[in-house]
This record gives C-alpha cells, sequence and structure tokens, in this order.
C-alpha cells in the first residue's frame, strides 16, 4: 500500500528539533521524502503498523501533529507533480 506521511514537530525546544530529526529518519528508512515534512512510503500492512508505532513513539502528541494518509492505488490513482522534485515511481521498472 502506499502511504502518506505528513508530520509537524514543535522545533521551539532543543528535544522539539531532536524529536524533529528522529521523525525524519524513522521515515527516510522506509519512503522517498516529496516536501520537508511529507514521504510517500510503499509498505505492507505490517511496515505501516511498525512505522506508526515507531512514530508514536518518537513525536509528542501534545505539542506535534502526525497525519497517515493511505493513497488510492490503481487505474484511478493520480499524483500530478510541479516544481523541482520528482519523485521515483514506485510501480515503474527498476533500472541498475
Amino acid at each position: 500500500m502506499r502511504i502518506l506521511v505528513c508530520y509537524d514537530v514543535n522545533t521551539e525546544t532543543r528535544e522539539g528539533r531532536r524529536r524533529l530529526r528522529r521523525v525524519a529518519k524513522a521515515c527516510e528508512g522506509r519512503g522517498q521524502r516529496v516536501q520537508k515534512s511529507v514521504f510517500e512510503c510503499q509498505l505492507d500492512r505490517a511496515g505501516f503498523e511498525d512505522l506508526e508505532r515507531r512514530l508514536l513513539d518518537v513525536i509528542d502528541v501534545s505539542q506535534d501533529s502526525l497525519r497517515l494518509y493511505r493513497l488510492a492505488e490503481g487505474p484511478g490513482a493520480q499524483v500530478r507533480e510541479h516544481g523541482r522534485l520528482r519523485a521515483i515511481d514506485f510501480e515503474a521498472p527498476l533500472v541498475l
């Protein structure tokens, strides 16, 4: 399943900046950054649950925000990109 992870971490304190780095690191290991605080991840159910658990262990729910979206798959799914970043197409063949 394709997941969109969006987060906003309060960085006014040293601990907040540490949480921000930890959230980004957890996401970098599972997907690709498409904006500063947005990642696209291709995960199975177990991977999704593991990532969600890791992120919830890091964020402070009284100060931070975390949103996880399951994106539609199949012929109707579409992403329009504008600007500098061209994200990797998870469905395209890999050429090495």
